[in-house]
């Protein structure tokens, strides 16, 4: 068998031993024990094989966070697939292009999911190679059920798992996961076994996550943040998953306090809607020790609220992207508070990260510029891509980000925006997280956001939504007379929504794309 990291399946092996029979996974009434897990995944990888999956074949998983994804997604890795996530929140045609992207030959999925039939999505859509399509749920029509499946493996198939485990190695594809599409089509980023548990490792080292945590895993396992930074780094330290399917205030708070969570990473929006929240002093919140946050800017503010209000003893901001297999730079367990709220820390062990001018030029400490990194935990390239592969990694070996963040002497980032969110008003660069930051600091708004939109005479001028905060009454006069006493004059927003909640991707990160479409149809 694989050696103890090498490889995920390596990783999930040596959990069973060294966890046994303590807790893995629970979902509702599903639990499993790291023993139970492996045996479990093992299975599913035996299934796969009597289904006719060879090592290097696609096997996606298009479903919400539950037990038995995390159990599909390490048997498909087990029988030497590559498991391609697949965001649940796609509709048919968005999957059907995933799908047909990366020639997925199985699928699994469910049969239903917020009032849509993920099956019944796909029937007009062409999809060549897709041959076997599964649904963790029963009865779903044309789709074999979870548990008809789990009954194909047999001896021999088990035989057949057992060589192929002990032939993989850290530097075969582990998963296709795919990008946002924000700027076109959702590009398919690989990653390798090893460089994938070498990053969560350290990762899990740096926040100090340790065996007997209960994890809430928010973010969906089909993203970095959910499935590496989620149940791959429970497995390298015998913490316990427990998979939340939809982000829904109310009910992490209600889990929080009945299921004792004491580990909650997430995007900032998590944090910042459960401050909001107005019932939030009726929940117990005495388990919860570790926030890890990253995806977005994080205003200073809210790390701070979260020490004092939340009474939480670790919260460290990192930052990473889906072609970094989610990580790049973290903060670290003695950094003084104020580094924590007010960057999302330095560069992980064995990886360069700079920040760089138009022409790639280091730019000088304290001066924003493009974050570029180069290491070992950088993605392969985009599956089927060439071209947006040499677009992103330079011929040096540096991976473009797109993120502007300054760097100070120590080495720590402060992402300041992304370089496609930055709008210019009446020639003067306007970073929206900049603005951001700020109203959230006035205590007034549970949370901001701020978008470039055309304007005439400036160029593009700033558009603002604000949720405000339980106990405040907000004007769109009122957040345009603030802005004016408190930034410069180019940085104040010109038009201002005020709305009970902001659009959130999968991924609990507000969703731009959907704020840009809805101005675009006011205007």
């Amino acid at each position: 068998m694989q050696g103890p990291g090498r490889t995920i399946p390596g990783v999930m092996l040596e959990a069973a031993e060294r966890f046994g029979d303590a807790s893995a996974l629970e979902d509702g009434g599903a639990s499993y024990t790291f023993a139970e897990l492996a045996e479990a995944a093992l299975g599913v990888a035996g299934s796969l094989v009597a289904c006719g999956i060879e090592p290097g074949d696609r096997v996606a998983i298009w479903a919400p966070n539950r037990h038995e994804w995390v159990v599909a997604a390490l048997g498909i890795q087990a029988a030497g697939g590559v498991m391609v996530g697949i965001n649940p929140r796609f509709k048919g045609g968005e999957a059907a292009y995933a799908l047909d992207k990366v020639g997925a030959r199985l699928l699994f999925t469910v049969g239903e999911f917020l009032g849509a039939s993920y099956v019944e999505m796909l029937d007009a859509h062409d999809l060549p190679a897709l041959e076997h399509t599964v649904a963790f749920d029963a009865g779903v029509r044309g789709a074999e059920g979870w548990a008809e499946f789990r009954a194909r493996a047999g001896d021999a198939d088990a035989e057949t798992v057992r060589a192929r485990l002990d032939a993989l190695s850290p530097e075969q594809l582990s998963d296709l996961i795919f990008t946002s599409g924000t700027t076109g089509f959702p590009k398919a980023v690989m990653t390798a076994h090893g460089q994938n548990v070498r990053a969560f490792e350290n990762w899990a080292d740096v926040v100090g996550l340790r065996a007997g945590d209960r994890y809430l895993v928010v973010g969906p396992f089909s993203h970095s943040f959910g499935y590496k930074a989620g149940f791959l780094a429970c497995l390298l330290r015998g913490a316990t998953i427990l998979p939340h399917a939809i982000f829904d205030v109310p009910e992490i708070l209600r889990r929080i306090s009945e299921e004792k969570i004491t580990t909650l990473p997430g995007a900032p929006t998590i944090y910042q809607s459960i401050l909001a929240h107005p019932d939030r002093a009726a929940y117990d919140f005495s388990s919860l020790r570790l926030a890890v946050m990253g995806g977005a800017a994080v205003p200073e503010e809210l790390v701070r609220r979260m020490r004092s209000e939340l009474a939480m003893d670790t919260v460290i901001t990192g930052y990473g992207l889906t072609e970094s297999c989610g990580i790049l730079t973290m903060c670290r367990y003695d950094d003084d508070p104020e580094i924590v709220a007010s960057s999302c820390g330095r560069a992980i062990d064995d990886v360069e990260v700079r920040c760089v001018d138009a022409d790639g030029k280091e730019v000088p400490r304290g001066t924003p510029g493009e974050v570029v990194a180069r290491g070992y935990n950088l993605m392969r390239g985009y599956w089927d891509d060439p071209e947006e592969t040499a677009d992103a990694i330079d011929a040096e070996g540096w991976l473009h980000t797109g993120d502007v963040a300054v760097m100070n002497e120590a080495g720590y980032l402060r992402i300041t925006d992304r370089i496609k969110d930055m709008f210019i008003c009446g020639g003067f660069n306007v970073y929206p997280a900049e603005i951001e930051n700020q109203l959230f600091g006035s205590g007034d708004y549970a949370a901001v956001a701020v978008i470039g939109v055309p304007d005439e005479r400036m160029g593009e001028v700033g558009m603002a939504y604000v949720v405000p905060a339980p106990d405040r009454t907000v004007t769109p006069e009122a957040v345009v007379a603030w802005c004016r006493a408190n930034m410069a004059n180019y940085k104040v927003p010109r038009k201002v929504r005020v709305v009970e909640e902001l659009p959130l991707n999968a991924s609990g990160k507000v969703s731009k794309v959907d704020l840009r479409a809805q101005a675009a149809e006011e205007a």
